[in-house]
């Protein structure tokens, strides 16, 4: 039988805060979605301080460092020190070693974030916003970092003002050909992104180049608005860092008229804050906030917007939004405390993306390497492989939209389990639970199995480590036939008192492999079933 708490009841639309009953079940639905693994204390600690606590921790912003150079590889800083800011090498042949490592140290330096998020929403806001701005990282490591910086520092900011720097970002300049616009030959490929994924929308097409909410007219217009701007510093020898100028000879100093759906708004000569005006238009579109409010609760409530849902949560989402001066933050704030968001229906109705999938594994279970600099980011570059291989490659949506798993219907998230994804995840999950884990230089990064179980309520108790796996790992729950067959290969068909003696002795020998080792085993092969059931696999 489910447990009373994950029983689904009639379903609720309202954005009312929620105040119902605060159990583990509504705590750990919160940090699922707002982190990539809760372990069982931030669980029982978001019960203990209740929703308004918990969620306004989640929205605070943490401190970052920056990436370092974990390598002897980079020819201009020194192994241990920070890349950011400093110049790039002369010699062709060191570009090529030193991007290298930038580049692999860029990937240690942002899965080590995602290892180590504490109780805080930014990392998952973060790909969000990339999957949303879905630039690809550039050959210069300094502009992939700055790309980073601007999306964590507009990660729970204003809307309107992180298009217009995106927009003139020299990562985004360069992979929608930005840098290649101006007056004397007009690019598309940004002014019709912007449109179509980035702010309003495309929606059904109505006429002829005529799309609802914008027109090619307006693409065409766009173009010659965005002219003239350029990258600098690009692999320089002598500039720290990359940046956007804006070249004014490149631009196109004409008036530009927008089509019916802009008001046929007229777009004078502005030079370098032409670009900020158009987009100021933009927003004043009301399906400009609806637009970003359906990808947020895609992201973080459920794939499927009904029409019930779209007349309600997010027409109550974009108000709350543009009454807000497009602040991200008082949108997010309400869906995480809203009825709706702790409404069971949506309980475990997200399939996990790769990266959580992964992570939901590791952080849950505190596994962290801890090795020396160049050991981390290795092993933290593996775990990137390893997520390439299951469909989500951090800095590589597979396009311009992003990954398909949140555009793509009727499937949508259902779409990181086709049955290559399934076999490779289920290998992953055998690789860290029983097979020894990430090997790099024979130092090995296995889930953590001991500290995992010393962390749980009642470890001694075998039922009570079952309920507690259940709390951390499956969003709606086991039946009880479920959990009885977990409990079985937790103490291998023994008596339940025959765990409870096995933990005893390992607990009293702590560093004697022979009491330790069996208990290891045991629980990785209880979490490796866990992480093959169909219950482990959403959020």
């Amino acid at each position: 039988m489910i447990p009373e708490e994950y029983v689904e009841a009639p379903v609720s639309l309202s954005l009312t805060p929620y105040a119902g009953p605060w159990t583990q079940a509504h705590a750990a639905h919160l940090l699922r979605r707002t982190l990539f693994g809760p372990k069982l204390a931030q669980i029982n600690a978001a019960v203990t301080n209740g929703m308004d606590a918990t969620v306004a921790q989640l929205l605070v912003a943490p401190a970052f460092a920056q990436p370092l150079t974990h390598d002897t590889n980079d020819s201009i800083v020194s192994q241990g020190s920070t890349w950011i800011g400093a110049v790039c090498p002369t010699n062709p042949i060191d570009i090529d070693t030193t991007e290298t490592s930038r580049r692999q140290s860029l990937i240690g330096w942002q899965f080590e974030r995602l290892n180590m998020e504490g109780v805080s929403i930014y990392e998952k806001m973060c790909l969000f916003w990339q999957n949303h701005f879905a630039a690809e990282s550039t050959f210069d490591s300094r502009a992939t970092y700055n790309y980073l910086h601007l999306i964590r520092t507009h990660a729970l900011g204003n809307f309107r003002q992180f298009v217009k720097d995106i927009t003139i970002d020299p990562c985004m300049l360069i992979f929608l050909n930005g840098a290649q616009n101006n007056q004397f030959s007009p690019n598309e490929n940004y002014a019709r992104e912007l449109l179509e994924l980035y702010t309003i929308g495309k929606g059904p097409q109505i006429g002829e180049g005529d799309y609802t909410n914008y027109t090619e007219q307006d693409v065409m217009q766009g173009a010659k608005i965005l002219t003239g701007w350029n990258v600098e510093g690009f692999l320089s020898n002598t500039e720290t860092t990359t940046s956007s100028v804006f070249v004014p000879i490149l631009h196109d100093t004409s008036s530009k008229t927008l089509s019916a759906h802009f008001g046929n708004a007229v777009i004078n000569d502005a030079g370098a804050s032409e670009y900020a005006n158009y987009i100021d238009i933009i927003f004043q579109q009301p399906e400009t906030a609806k637009f970003i409010c359906r990808k947020i609760y895609r992201w973080f409530v459920n794939y499927d917007l009904t029409s019930e849902v779209e007349t309600t949560v997010i027409a109550d989402l974009a108000d709350i939004l543009t009454a807000n001066n497009y602040e991200i933050l008082p949108v997010i704030e309400t869906l995480l405390k809203s009825e709706h968001f702790y409404d069971s229906s949506v309980r475990g109705a997200i399939i996990k993306n790769p990266l959580e999938y992964m992570f939901s594994m590791l952080n849950t279970t505190s596994t962290q390497p801890a090795f020396d600099l160049n050991i981390n980011y290795r092993m933290y570059l593996s775990l990137y492989w390893a997520s390439a291989s299951l469909g989500m490659a951090y800095l590589q949506p597979p396009s311009v939209g992003g990954w398909p798993a949140y555009y793509q219907a009727p499937n949508y998230t259902k779409l990181w389990i086709n049955s290559s994804y399934v076999k490779l995840r289920f290998d992953f999950a055998s690789y860290i639970a029983l097979w020894g884990g990430i090997n790099v230089d024979g130092n090995r990064l296995p889930i953590n199995h001991l500290g995992f179980l010393d962390s749980l309520s009642l470890p001694s108790d075998a039922p009570q480590v079952i309920e507690d796996m259940v709390t951390v790992f499956c969003p709606k729950g086991l039946t009880s036939t479920q959990k009885l067959l977990l409990k079985a290969v937790l103490t291998n068909g023994l008596p339940d008192f025959e765990w409870t003696l096995q933990y005893n002795e390992y607990l009293a020998n702590p560093g004697n492999t022979t009491y330790s080792d069996p208990v290891k085993q045991r629980i990785g092969l209880t979490i490796d079933q866990i992480f093959k059931m169909p219950e482990f696999q959403t959020i």
